[in-house]
């Protein structure tokens, strides 16, 4: 049952209302505060790291005399200065704080030091006189697979019997797609800022979307109990997963500098620091082979993932492990083997990346019913719906799951016609026809994405609610908020579970000391988690209210209804904030906390079956494309898309994640290029080399809906569905409408290969490639021929 208030009774800002983004005004106004922003306590000092310049070596000698001895340097702390672990692994503990006797890659941080300014600090960083011994480095995954080189061990995830049904299918094909990795570039760059409190306790503030894992890392370091760290973060300027494991390292250097100087410390890096010291999306090598019939139906196909990891574990095995889990996107594989491969390198610990695995695992399938297609001569969208899961058959994943609230078919239908997505293929191929040098190109592709944190025990969150006797309310709970809107819809929440204005719902830090042991916010699951734990909370407090209304008007409790920020009884009633203070007086506790732990999840690893999502989000979009066959340019000419949120919490939030997600996928498949040299340097760690989507690649034509059929078959928060990751693989469909194009300059006869990014130079090359090939058919039919 939707619990949804009605609009009768009339509170500002409740569920479903398109309301702005809590700290919109102050975004635009620059008034939000950051950590950078936060006054800074009197002797502050300023940190550096002093990284490595060699990607694999060991070290011989790290003379630091020069750095201890520049202008206005405090201290310079090394790895015997840390008086607990040198250690900040979210899982596994690989991940030195300060490399000893070894470096793994180019930027891992030696040493820190503290200065009386930032300049002071950098400048003294570059001071180190560092002896290498250079080891040869493992910079690809290709490198590593041929190395037997991993951080963690291969797994292999098996449905029916794949190889004989690819064997026994009249068609087969195998190819690869290499699948580029992405860069998080959030707006706000690493930082911490540590400020020793008394008796050995410490008070972090840091950019993280996981302070409990931020506060568990520097009491490892500092060698204390974590009821004596304090993480603080109100909000962060972007994080798309790059802030979730990562931010430990400058917390902890923070932290360490600070206990050793007892003074505060801030550790900001710069944009190209950042680049070179942190990971990014796990690029992929995805080889297939697959066996299908005429119809393009999948028979049976196998997928080797090869996912580069770099120097450590990090959340690789997480990150892997649903790369498999989303191998399916939308279709039934009856027939299915998927061996995933953790491989190490000698470069940055790749991390979590909005999706978190499932887009590399989703990109796999697409780029094969693409070939399918093609091979066929068929229209790639119709030989995608004779694929699709089914609602009452063919409805149960390749780990066993049973898709209950399946519908892909009805969004791709609507998109299709609202799209005018077949005129306007004819339309594109008549103009190709004539334009020898502008192609265009168009596709429709469909999502599914799995809800949930496929490490079970990170489903749950917690709140803490307090009610003042003027009736406003001071809402804390362990989500971050990181642009995103997870504060203004939990919020949202609460305003409608106590029905009163949103402005009387005040909104508070993310705080380890309120909230203890809360998961990252991650995964997609910050408005269910949280928003549950709230509404557990507000629920509570209502309760307590209710029995006291009942003493007060003399009636059962449950007839008590609260509405448009009053309590009624009937036809008696009393404002809320009056009801409030005559609770306070009657000592009625007025502060509450919340717990929600996901219902239903949880699944065998070793067997890989089980329910690892607790639901999915469907979404579908169309892309119109030109490419430029002498330069390799394109251009994005038109998006529509439908996406599914179910009963939106905010519309006007969840419009601007589905816009936003969608454009940050054009720029991982399109744009963004990371690329190391042969040494393991990474050579695109600037605004300058490394380039992501501006405000002109956004398309002329943008047309967005929101699914209004949608509803969350499982009880979420008001019946609704996340909203953060799944809208970024709805440009699969750019990518594939660039291969459309490029697949016309072979009359369509032949399937591109083409590797993402999707840059200028890879579409040159696959127009290259495409054009070689079909000269080799054209030899080979001739010969044939003449025999």
């Amino acid at each position: 049952m939707d619990q949804r208030v009605t609009t009768e009774q009339r509170i500002a800002g409740g569920v479903g209302a398109a309301i702005p983004h809590d700290s919109a005004h102050l975004h635009v106004s620059g008034e939000a505060l950051y950590v950078d922003d936060i006054p800074e306590v009197r002797g502050t000092l300023y940190a550096a790291l002093g990284i490595s310049e060699r990607a694999h070596a060991r070290l011989k000698s790290v003379d630091l005399a020069r750095v201890a001895a520049a202008p206005g340097v405090v201290a310079v702390i090394t790895a015997k200065d840390i008086p607990g672990k040198n250690d900040y692994g979210p899982v596994v503990a690989d991940d030195p704080i300060f490399a000893t006797s070894l470096v793994q890659y180019h930027g891992q941080s030696l040493f820190a030091v503290a200065a009386t300014s930032v300049s002071a600090a950098r400048r003294a960083a570059r001071l180190a006189d560092i002896a290498y011994d250079d080891l040869v480095p493992t910079v690809t995954a290709e490198a590593a697979l041929a190395q037997r080189s991993f951080v963690l061990p291969t797994e292999r995830l098996v449905r029916g019997d794949p190889r004989s049904a690819i064997a026994g299918a009249p068609h087969h094909l195998a190819g690869r797609i290499r699948i580029g990795g992405q860069e998080q570039f959030y707006l706000e760059g690493m930082i911490a800022y540590a400020v020793p409190k008394e008796d050995g306790t410490m008070l972090v503030y840091s950019s993280t979307q996981h302070p409990g894992e931020v506060q568990h890392q520097v009491a490892h370091a500092l060698d204390r109990p974590a009821k004596d760290i304090v993480v603080e973060c109100r909000r962060m300027g972007g994080g798309f997963g790059g802030k979730e494991s990562q931010p430990g390292l400058f917390a902890c250097v923070a932290a360490l500098l600070a206990h050793k100087t007892r003074r505060p410390v801030k550790l900001r890096v710069d944009r190209d620091d950042d680049m070179m010291i942190t990971g990014k999306r796990h690029d992929f090598v995805t080889d297939y082979d697959v066996g299908f019939d005429d119809d393009g139906r999948i028979a049976g196909v196998e997928f080797v993932l090869a996912g580069r990891c770099g120097y450590s574990a990090d959340l690789s095995g997480s990150i892997n492990d649903r790369a498999m889990l989303h191998s399916d996107n939308c279709y039934f594989l009856e027939n299915v083997g998927i061996t995933s491969y953790r491989c190490k390198t000698n470069t940055q610990s790749n991390t979590a990346f909005r999706g978190f695995g499932g887009p590399q695992g989703m990109l796999g399938i697409e780029a094969v019913l693409d070939d399918i297609a093609r091979h066929l001569g068929k229209d790639p969208l119709d030989v995608r719906k004779v694929n699709f899961y089914g609602t009452t058959a063919r409805n149960v994943t390749h780990y066993g799951q049973t898709l209950v609230d399946n519908v892909i078919e009805d969004i791709v239908a609507e998109l299709e016609t609202t799209a005018d997505y077949r005129a306007r293929r004819a339309a594109i191929r008549a103009f190709n026809a004539t334009s020898r040098i502008v192609k265009r190109g168009i596709a429709l592709t469909p999502v599914k994405f799995g809800i949930s944190f496929t490490a079970t025990h990170l489903n749950q969150a917690g709140c803490l609610l307090h009610v003042y006797t003027d009736g406003s309310v001071m809402l804390n709970h362990g989500g971050t908020e990181m642009g995103q809107g997870l504060f203004i819809k939990v919020a949202q929440v609460v305003a409608e579970e106590l029905a009163i204005d949103i402005d009387r719902v005040r909104i508070t830090a993310s705080d380890t000391s309120k909230v203890p042991n809360a998961s990252a916010t991650a995964a997609s699951s910050g408005s269910d988690m949280n928003g549950k734990a709230a509404q557990a909370a507000a629920r509570k407090l209502k309760a307590r209210l209710a029995v006291f209304a009942g003493k007060h008007f003399g009636v059962a409790p449950e007839t008590i209804a609260f509405r448009n920020n009053e309590v009624h009884a009937g036809e008696r009633s009393l404002p809320f904030n009056e009801l409030v203070k005559l609770a306070y007086f009657a000592r009625v506790s007025l502060s509450a906390t919340g717990y929600y732990r996901t219902p239903k999840i949880g699944y065998d690893r070793k067997t890989w079956t089980g329910m690892p999502f607790y639901y999915f989000c469907y979404g579908a979009a169309v892309s119109e494309v030109a490419i430029d066959t002498l330069t390799g340019e394109n251009r994005l000419l038109r998006v529509d898309i439908l996406h599914d949120v179910g009963k939106s919490l905010n519309p006007a939030v969840d419009m601007g994640q589905i816009e936003g997600g969608f454009i940050q996928g054009v720029g991982w498949l399109t744009t963004e290029e990371l690329w190391w040299n042969e040494q393991g340097k990474l050579m695109t760690h600037a605004p300058s080399t490394y380039k992501i989507p501006v405000a002109s690649d956004v398309p002329a034509q943008f047309n967005v809906r929101i699914y209004e059929s949608g509803i969350n078959a499982e009880d979420s928060i008001f019946r609704s569905k996340a909203v953060g990751e799944p809208p970024l693989m709805l440009a699969f469909s750019t990518l594939h409408a660039i291969r459309d194009a490029i697949a016309s300059t072979a009359d369509y006869a032949l399937s591109p290969r083409l590797d993402s990014p999707a840059t200028p130079e890879a579409i040159l090359a696959s127009i290259g490639e495409l054009a070689a090939r079909r000269e080799q058919a054209a030899l080979a039919e001739t010969a044939e021929a003449r025999e």
